[in-house]
């Protein structure tokens, strides 16, 4: 396996969702010299309690520190619903479903369900929305459903949520660099802008063994 980023996100994560133009900017300036491997962690999977007033201005706080950060845009009407359950499970499925569909197409996925929850107050936990989302990238939205509901793709989202587990990715986002016969390092472990993440990943290829 040649070196490559493994970048460790989850669709309902804002501090990803600020992220997304630094992993633009990642492959347009490394392209196929370092390739990104997207891992969905599992943020909240499963989660069944509907957001409290409380957890909304948590949120709030988090979205607020984002968009200082990184001007990413937020839809705040998020903040309007009532009863919202912060599942990150279907979106994640979602983005494996659209992978099976298009084997290159898992960031592309990523990105379009950040915007549609983050920037367009979609409800990303809906297989209508996501199947939405599919056909908006060009995928059948029959073919997407069936793969949203296939058995290998629920085994496929456990296995990211569990790899996370395996080896302490517990925060988002977080990218790795490296090979699996050499291992692989921290390139970032929570958010960081591009004037930062340049200088790591150029750093890693210029001695990849850190020597």
């Amino acid at each position: 396996m040649p070196d490559q980023l493994i970048y460790f996100a989850d669709p309902m994560c804002s501090w990803c969702w600020g992220f997304s133009p630094v992993v633009d900017q990642i492959q347009e300036s490394y392209g196929e010299d370092l390739p990104v491997l997207l891992v969905l962690g599992g943020l909240q999977p499963g989660n069944t309690k509907p957001l409290t007033e409380k957890a909304k201005e948590s949120i709030k706080e988090h979205w607020g520190h984002v968009y200082e950060r990184s001007a990413q845009p937020f839809d705040q009407t998020f903040f309007d619903r009532d009863g919202f359950i912060y599942d990150t499970e279907p979106p994640s499925r979602a983005i494996i479903a659209m992978h099976s569909l298009a084997q290159d197409g898992s960031l592309t996925a990523l990105k379009s369900v950040h915007k549609a929850f983050y920037a367009e107050n979609k409800d990303v936990t809906s297989s209508d929305v996501l199947a939405d989302i599919a056909e908006e990238l060009g995928h059948d939205r029959s073919a997407f459903l069936a793969a949203f509901d296939a058995e290998e793709i629920h085994k496929a989202t456990q296995r990211g949520f569990e790899f996370s587990r395996s080896i302490n990715v517990t925060g988002f986002p977080t990218l790795l660099a490296g090979d699996n016969e050499n291992g692989y390092r921290a390139i970032t472990q929570g958010y960081q802008g591009w004037e930062d993440i340049r200088p790591a990943i150029d750093a890693y290829l210029a001695d990849p063994k850190g020597s």
